[in-house]
């Protein structure tokens, strides 16, 4: 006989609209919580400021992964045009001032390297793929993606207290507030 053991995840509460949605973000980041999400059916202007939300740090990851390809590009083409094999078309030099030849490589591998850069830098920091999520299980939370709003705080958080966080989802205006459970 095999039994599971479930662990708290947090609460989810359920919200009326948009602008109560948008509200009920100022007064969790006032209360402090740090391991929280809003879920909408459609992008709410300023939510994220809303939320207090930073930058992300992604448009960095993704210029420095176009210098690294512009960098790369540079040094195969240098290496094996100058270095290894001297290409000389119409006695011009096969040295460091044929760089103009280079700029087609360097730009597309800019690119290459920058997209990539994009796409595995945003899958690490969305930390996904991630097969399965907590809030799945929920009997509300499907609605998130047609006419529902909420907001999810986890049992993670330092803030977090089982009585106290369910109290301030209510009185936020939160309503169906349940408790979400994962397996172990």
């Amino acid at each position: 006989m095999s039994t599971t053991r479930k662990r708290v995840y947090g609460y989810l509460a359920e919200f009326k609209s948009a602008s109560a949605l948008y509200k009920a973000a100022e007064k969790v980041r006032d209360s402090g919580f740090k391991k929280w999400d809003c879920y909408s059916p459609y992008p709410i202007h300023g939510l994220d400021g809303a939320m207090g939300m930073k930058r992300s740090i992604l448009p960095w990851f993704v210029f420095f992964g176009g210098m690294t390809g512009t960098a790369t590009a540079f040094a195969l083409a240098y290496t094996t045009q100058v270095v290894i094999y001297p290409t000389i078309v119409q006695a011009k030099p096969a040295n460091i001032f044929t760089v103009p030849a280079f700029f087609p490589i360097m730009f597309e591998l800019t690119i290459l390297f920058s997209g990539f850069t994009t796409l595995f830098g945003l899958l690490a920091l969305i930390q996904l793929p991630r097969l399965n999520h907590p809030l799945f299980a929920s009997r509300q939370f499907h609605r998130a993606t047609d006419d529902g709003f909420f907001i999810a705080i986890e049992a993670r958080d330092p803030k977090f207290s089982p009585n106290a966080t369910r109290d301030m989802l209510s009185e936020i205006g939160g309503a169906n507030i349940e408790l979400v459970e994962e397996e172990d």
